[in-house]
């Protein structure tokens, strides 16, 4: 029996009611409904217990994504803000998620539109330096083009017998036509750098012959000036190491041509010596001393900005495009190297940097005049010159002719085809820009006939594309006009 009933019947009827079956019966069934009565209610409080955390937990999210909202309308508030601050208050007062939804849109349309811009920009300017660059490729070929016939034309003259007080024209000639080129050579690797085009080498290459050639190549303009260069090489620093040896030569030639420039009657000092020294590498630090007019302490970072002397009486004293020093300081930057400068002004200067190489100790220097039989005259070598511009022929046919050459003409690619397929050189010697056929064409139809002709290109351009493409069309070797005698004397003697 249910237990409240139980309690109810003894309260009110008594024990003795209980004593009645009839009475059983009914009290059977009534404590059923009691005890029904009782698993109603459990099951009833069980689920309100279940319903009452089920919306306390989706009251909690509803909370956090409120929050949540709060926050991110917050942020992108803060962007508009940022975005757009003439409308900085209008937004900061705004709490409708699409008034700011839409503030965003107006925004990302103005960003869209301002990429656009940028863009058409980006290709304007790569337009522009393209231009640039074919601009100066032509522009060097066309003065290069000129300059090789009256290089040439100098160097002839020079061989040649002419009077005692024609001596100082020929040399004076000789000295503008190269100041010329060198400014040329300056504005064109300027050029690269700034264009990313400049690649180092890394090839064996012997310090001491390059240091001597720095010095042989500058003595003469150092004579002029009465100065004297010297050459000190430590007994530590290595000989034959791994690097570009143009680009390094190209360095010390800029720095000593520039203390000659600046010294009269002085000393200009190269000096070279090992900073570390390891089993692999070495660091080699470089020193370009002088005893000219130096620098005032305020001009010393000013000489290496572009177009930049230290002052303007320089320029007008001295000459030079300013670009000198420049060079220098960017093509250290590709090195991961930096020039330094020491200067008093009044007593000269001191240009040092320092580079580290890979020691190279495979390859042995080989002397000129000791390479792999190579013939010590070119008399009875018989060489096609393939050229169309007249005074180029001249020039290149009278340095041959002194060389006892035999010399066959060729006015374009097509001719010289024609040629080669009919006749036997050792030697071609051929131009690139030419009417009908140009020099490349004509290579590769030489290759495809079969011929192993070797093939020296003569061209007024430099850039990196023309050399690659004058190797990936056959060619052997590379003249850049203007070309002096001994660098087409060697250019033969090589192929031979």
């Amino acid at each position: 029996m249910h237990p409240l009933l139980a309690k109810q019947i003894t309260k009110h009827l008594g024990e003795e009611a209980l004593a009645n079956p009839e009475f059983q019966s009914l009290i059977k069934i009534v404590s059923a409904s009691y005890e029904s009565y009782d698993r109603d209610k459990k099951i009833t409080e069980h689920a309100f217990e279940i319903s009452e955390r089920e919306y306390q937990d989706v009251l909690q999210d509803l909370k956090k994504e409120n929050d949540l909202k709060k926050e991110s309308i917050e942020k992108v508030k803060q962007t508009l803000i940022v975005l757009d601050e003439k409308n900085a208050s209008a937004i900061k007062d705004s709490d409708d998620l699409f008034e700011i939804i839409e503030l965003l849109n107006d925004q990302i349309s103005v960003k869209n539109e301002l990429e656009q811009t940028l863009l058409v920009a980006k290709e304007n300017a790569e337009k522009a330096a393209k231009a640039k660059s074919d601009f100066l490729s032509v522009m060097s070929h066309e003065i290069r083009t000129p300059l090789n016939a009256i290089i040439g034309n100098i160097h002839i003259l020079k061989q040649e017998v002419h009077l005692p007080h024609q001596e100082e024209f020929i040399s004076t000639l000789q000295i503008s036509a190269q100041n010329l080129i060198n400014l040329i050579n300056d504005i064109l690797d300027f050029s690269k750098i700034e264009d990313g085009k400049i690649k180092l080498d890394k090839k064996p290459f012997s310090l001491a012959t390059l240091l001597s050639d720095v010095k042989a190549t500058n003595r003469f303009r150092a004579d002029e000036h009465q100065n004297k260069i010297n050459l000190n090489i430590d007994s530590d620093v290595p000989d034959m190491v791994m690097g570009d040896s143009l680009r390094l030569g190209q360095l010390l030639n800029n720095l000593v041509s520039n203390a000659i420039k600046f010294t009269n009657n002085g000393n200009i000092d190269i000096n070279v010596s090992a900073v570390e020294k390891g089993a692999e590498k070495a660091k080699v630090k470089f020193s370009v001393v002088d005893s000219g007019i130096g620098i005032e302490k305020q001009n010393i970072e000013k000489i290496f900005e572009r177009f930049t002397q230290a002052n303007s009486n320089i320029t007008r004293e001295h000459g030079g495009s300013g670009l000198g020093l420049t060079i220098i300081k960017k093509l250290l930057e590709l090195m991961d190297s930096q020039i330094h400068v020491e200067s008093t002004f009044g007593e000269g200067s001191n240009f040092y940097f320092t580079l580290e190489f890979n020691l190279d100790k495979t390859v042995k220097v080989v002397s000129a005049d000791k390479e792999d039989n190579a013939p010590a005259t070119l008399e009875g070598v018989k060489v096609l010159l393939v050229e169309d511009v007249k005074f180029n022929v001249i020039v290149a046919k009278k340095m041959m002719e002194n060389w006892k050459i035999i010399i066959d003409l060729a006015e374009n690619g097509q001719v010289a085809v024609d040629k080669i397929k009919n006749n036997k050189y050792d030697v071609v010697l051929m131009d690139l820009q030419m009417p009908i056929m140009d020099g490349i064409s004509a290579t590769k139809a030489v290759r495809a006939m079969g011929n192993s002709t070797h093939i020296i290109a003569l061209t007024a351009s430099v850039s990196n594309d023309t050399q690659a493409e004058v190797y990936a069309c056959g060619m052997n070797d590379y003249l850049t006009k203007p070309f002096n005698p001994k660098d087409l004397f060697e250019a033969i003697r090589r192929a031979l």
